[in-house]
């Protein structure tokens, strides 16, 4: 049925050989657990993601470039996030709003 060696002597050192391939996988699979609840623990303590975005110039001193819905695909990597007050200043002070998430209408600012 299986290939197994008939003596003793071989079976032992296959016995030995197969418990330290079977330490190896039970320490790798403890390393692969360990790695995913450190990323779960990650995603939970992530914070909230922000209400607005406000997309930001070039450079620091540079102004504001729009104004975005939280997690709006259109915000760019140069964003900050604002709360709703600061949001509705941007937009008084002549930010221009983005044209795909619309967050003058989320805020009920009308032209």
């Amino acid at each position: 049925m299986t290939d197994l060696p008939p003596d003793l002597l071989r079976l032992r050192t296959l016995e030995t050989w197969l418990t330290l391939v079977l330490d190896d996988v039970r320490r790798a699979i403890a390393a692969a657990e360990q790695r995913e609840a450190e990323r779960q623990r990650g995603i939970e303590a992530r914070p909230p993601a922000p209400d607005w975005l406000l997309e930001v110039g070039l450079n620091r001193d540079s102004p504001p470039v729009q104004l975005h819905v939280g997690g709006c695909w259109n915000s760019g990597k140069r964003h900050r996030g604002v709360s709703r007050e600061d949001a509705l200043r941007a937009l008084a002070d002549g930010v221009r709003a983005c044209s795909a998430c619309r967050p003058d209408t989320e805020l009920g600012v009308l032209d």
